[in-house]
């Protein structure tokens, strides 16, 4: 899979070199290139940002530094993934569709957000997504972009070492969208606290009907939406 981000701060995902990430990327599963959107600007100050129009607070990013950016970029098959509070809830069965993706292109705005004509021409030439991570704000995104990019990497093939351990995630086919059990491992016993018994009891049965039912009681205690 091929991934473009586009940023003003590009350093921001050196961490792509961390972990399955990484790993990804030297095991060739992965392509992760990182574009500065001031490299598309022309003035002295390298600006990517004006005031916005109607008036208000902040700033408004301008859309041609994205335009000559993102033309660059953009093929037809691309998925342009645009990070917004105002965006669809990322949700696991996204991810999995974005990972069924050749080309995802990340754009992380800042400030007020990006100009909204570079969606409508750009929705008329890929597939353009808008993502939040949920109800709240954060400074830009790249934060989230991050977020998808180790979400959607464990999905590709050959980057978790056991294909196992993300259908039994939380969300995941296994657990038919409730949330994953409680896991344990050694010492049996750690500050009075013991493993449960059927998990030492060696009897798969029984240990699958206690997973089940401890994830069924957890996604109503903590998720009584997905019930």
């Amino acid at each position: 899979m091929k991934i473009d981000v586009v940023s003003i701060f590009p350093e921001y995902f050196d961490v792509t070199k961390l972990s399955i990430l990484g790993k990804a990327i030297t095991d060739g599963i992965l392509e992760v290139s990182v574009h500065d959107l001031r490299d598309a600007t022309e003035d002295k100050h390298r600006s990517v940002d004006d005031t916005p129009y109607g008036g208000g607070p902040g700033m408004v990013m301008m859309a041609e530094p994205w335009g000559k950016t993102l033309d660059a970029i953009i093929k037809p098959s691309s998925v342009l993934v645009v990070p917004t509070p105002s965006g669809q809830l990322l949700t696991q069965s996204m991810l999995q569709n974005l990972s069924r993706s050749s080309h995802l292109v990340f754009a992380c705005g800042r400030y007020e957000g990006i100009d909204q004509r570079v969606f409508d021409y750009y929705r008329s030439r890929c597939s353009l997504l808008e993502v939040s991570l949920g109800d709240y704000v954060v400074a830009g995104g790249e934060v989230a972009t991050l977020v998808m990019l180790e979400g959607v990497s464990r999905l590709l093939p050959g980057v978790v070492g056991n294909p196992d351990s993300i259908t039994e995630d939380s969300f995941g086919q296994d657990l038919e969208g409730l949330l994953e059990w409680p896991v344990y491992t050694k010492p049996q016993e750690w500050r009075g606290f013991q493993v449960p018994e059927v998990l030492l009891s060696g009897n798969h049965a029984e240990i699958a009907k206690w997973r089940r039912q401890q994830s069924e009681t957890k996604t109503r205690q903590s998720r009584p939406d997905l019930g």
